[in-house]
């Protein structure tokens, strides 16, 4: 993508819903924004991880149709790519400077201002989770709420900084190959899915390798160095100041790290959904799993799920009836129908918007 347009169609039908790109100029360089929705909404934002862009990390999410009746009812989203991630990006200069989270989270800040927005909800995985963490720190009163995919909030260990050095060194010579791919898969899913069955790819790897191959390796390689520079977040996750909800699959290599995000943050301020038989990408392996407990942390705020919908993933009840204001639905204690293990969940705590 160029630099001599501050925004770019696309064609509908490649994403859900329909919307447009915008390549917002920053003090750090641009970032591709797809936008998806009515702009005088509230709005959501998303940051994919590590290699994905918003086709690849969120579309499983954003095209179940009880996500159109409680995000796109109640959100514009702005899914924001990592610098040169967007589809049909060019390969980033190597005289740019490299950005570290700290410009990342900055470039989040600018991608507000540019599109007008004062106080957001945000989505994110992984390495975009801590990006989007880091923001919601310093920009607290921007963000209205955190919903965490398998997010990371230490700085890497010796063995995580070892392995991404070898994943750095792969994008170098030899570009997006099948050995990294296969490193990035582990990373994103569980084995389960990986392998399958019968040991036949799913549709849902099958659709995450091609969108690796159009991926700029020298881009991502950018991205995954900046992550791996990542300072540790463990002792300011108390000052977080908004509701935060985080998601995480027990076959994730983040589950730990994860866990121990929630346990910091606090069980006033934060709810932890672990998700059986599955990876870190929760909203492409497992999307179905954060729709009830993404409905009843959005209650907390006063959003609903347009009233028309009724809700697959709740087993034929609404969730958004007058009933369901009193207590916590039935679905959710006892979640496994839904393949999902649930922490004791407290996201409609009083909370000023």
């Amino acid at each position: 993508m160029g630099d001599s347009s501050d925004s770019v169609s696309i064609a509908i039908d490649m994403v859900p819903f329909g919307g447009k790109e915008f390549l917002v100029k920053t003090s750090r360089g641009s970032l591709s924004v797809f936008v998806c929705g009515d702009q005088e909404k509230p709005a959501l934002i998303t940051y994919p991880d590590v290699a994905l862009n918003y086709m690849s990390c969120f579309q499983g999410l954003f095209f179940c149709p009880d996500a159109a009746s409680l995000l796109l009812h109640n959100f514009c989203i702005y899914h924001i790519d990592a610098p040169g991630h967007e589809l049909g990006a060019n390969v980033i200069s190597p005289d740019v400077p490299l950005l570290s989270v700290d410009d990342l989270a900055d470039q989040v800040a600018e991608v507000l201002d540019f599109f007008g927005l004062t106080r957001v909800l945000c989505l994110g995985v992984t390495a975009g989770a801590y990006i989007l963490t880091l923001f919601a720190m310093k920009y607290n009163e921007r963000v209205l709420g955190l919903i965490l995919v398998s997010p990371v909030c230490k700085a890497p260990t010796w063995t995580e900084w070892l392995y991404n050095k070898v994943l750095m060194n792969l994008l170098y010579f030899y570009g997006m190959c099948g050995v990294l791919k296969e490193c990035l898969l582990q990373r994103y899913f569980s084995k389960e899915l990986r392998y399958g069955i019968h040991g036949a790819e799913s549709e849902v790897i099958q659709a995450c390798l091609r969108l690796l191959d159009e991926r700029q390796s020298p881009n991502v390689m950018r991205f995954l160095q900046a992550i791996n520079r990542r300072h540790d977040l463990t002792d300011d996750l108390k000052k977080l100041q908004c509701k935060t909800l985080i998601f995480v699959g027990e076959s994730s290599p983040f589950h730990a790290e994860s866990v121990h995000m929630s346990d910091k943050i606090g069980r006033k301020n934060c709810t932890l959904v672990e998700v059986k038989a599955c990876g870190s990408l929760v909203t492409e392996e497992h999307p179905l799993a954060m729709l009830v407990p993404i409905e009843f942390f959005l209650m907390g705020f006063g959003f609903q799920r347009q009233p028309h919908f009724a809700s697959s993933s709740s087993n034929g009840s609404n969730p958004s009836s007058p009933s369901s204001h009193s207590c916590i639905a039935p679905e959710l204690l006892s979640p496994e129908g839904l393949g999902i293990k649930l922490k004791p969940i407290k996201t409609r705590a009083d909370i000023e918007i």
